[in-house]
C-alpha cells in the first residue's frame, strides 16, 4: 500500500469452503456480481466479449462500498488458468491489475487476490482520505468473501434439490 498517495497494493486471502472449480465459475463470472453480492456491485454490464475462455472480455461495473461515493471502471480479462486463476486489467476509477489463484486444499478452496490498482476518483487521490479508502477495501471484501460464501451455499442447495427430484 505504498508509492504514489493513490497507489494501493492488496493482497487478501480466502478460504473457502467447497471445490476449486465452483469457486473459479463464481468468481470468474462477473457479469452475475449483482446477484449475489447484492449492495456492493449495483451494476454490471459486458462492453466487449472475449475468446471462449473469457479472454479479452471487457465488464463495465458500478459499485459502491461503505463510503458515499460510487465508483466505475472497466475490468479486461487478460488470462485465464481454469480453474487455478485468472488475471484482469482494470481502468475507469480504478486503474491496475489483479490476479486471482486458487489452490484446493481439501474439502477448502486457497483463495488469493493480489490486487496493484491506481484510484483516479478525484477526492480519492488526497492523502488524508488514503485510510477511508483502505478501511472501505478491506470492508468490501469482507462482504465479498461472506456473499461468496452464500453463493457457494446457494448452488449447493439448488444442487440437492435435484438430486431429490431426480
Amino acid at each position: 500500500m505504498f508509492g504514489r498517495q493513490n497507489e494501493y497494493h492488496f493482497v487478501t486471502h480466502w478460504r473457502i469452503e467447497g471445490e476449486i472449480a465452483e469457486v473459479y465459475e463464481v468468481l470468474s463470472e462477473p457479469l452475475n456480481y449483482p446477484n449475489w453480492w447484492k449492495g456492493l456491485y449495483l451494476r454490471a454490464v459486458e462492453l466487449k466479449p472475449g475468446d471462449q475462455e473469457g479472454v479479452g472480455r471487457i465488464v463495465g461495473f458500478e459499485m459502491r462500498g461503505w463510503l458515499p461515493y460510487t465508483l466505475r471502471w472497466q475490468l479486461q480479462c487478460t488470462e485465464t488458468n481454469r480453474p487455478y486463476g485468472f488475471a484482469s486489467d482494470s481502468s475507469g476509477d480504478f486503474v491496475g491489475r489483479g490476479v486471482w489463484t486458487f489452490q484446493q486444499d481439501g474439502s477448502s478452496v486457497n483463495a488469493h487476490f493480489d490486487w496493484k490498482v491506481r484510484a483516479e476518483k478525484p477526492f480519492l487521490r488526497y492523502f488524508l482520505l488514503k485510510f477511508l479508502f483502505i478501511a472501505n477495501h478491506n470492508w468490501v471484501m469482507k462482504r465479498w468473501e461472506e456473499s461468496l460464501k452464500l453463493e457457494l451455499a446457494r448452488r449447493h442447495h439448488a444442487k440437492d434439490k435435484l438430486v431429490k427430484r431426480g
